[in-house]
């Protein structure tokens, strides 16, 4: 069960580190006028959405992997909690479920996107500054190559 929760884990942070750089080359490769513009915006929409994605499944999965140790949710106390969970998942399940406490996903969410969002700008100034040395480095191959 953990394995799958980590792998859809990390399905969701290639997807965040993968998106902007297949945006800008669709965009690139359609041509479009305003191609700073665009992607900024759908860079921002689609982002958004894979890190809300991504902040709730981290929440709900943390409370899947609860469950299946056999965490009791509905308890009054602590010793009714931990009733069903075995003596070797107890330090998993107290791990998991401190990690539950503080702030919420949402917050969470709009905290990441904070320090996420300048990699949007990154991805486009990289790709930015390589596509004009290129263009550079064509210019100067066909003038030498004419001036002989």
């Amino acid at each position: 069960m953990e394995i799958l929760t980590k792998i859809i884990s990390f399905l969701g942070l290639g997807g965040l580190i993968a998106s902007p750089i297949v945006i800008l080359y669709r965009l690139n490769k359609r041509n479009v006028k305003y191609t700073f513009l665009a992607y900024l915006t759908l860079g921002l929409i689609i982002t958004a959405s894979i890190v809300l994605a991504f902040a709730w499944w981290a929440d709900i999965s943390n409370k899947i992997l609860l469950s299946h140790y056999g965490y009791d949710f509905d308890a009054w106390n602590d010793t009714d909690r931990f009733t069903n969970v075995t003596k070797e998942n107890m330090a998993r399940v107290k791990s998991l479920e401190s990690n539950m406490l503080g702030i919420g996903w949402p917050l969470k969410a709009i905290l990441f996107y904070i320090f996420y969002s300048p990699y949007l700008l990154l991805v486009f100034l990289i790709t930015y500054i390589v596509k004009r040395n290129k263009i550079k480095n064509i210019h100067l191959t066909k003038a030498k190559f004419h001036g002989r």
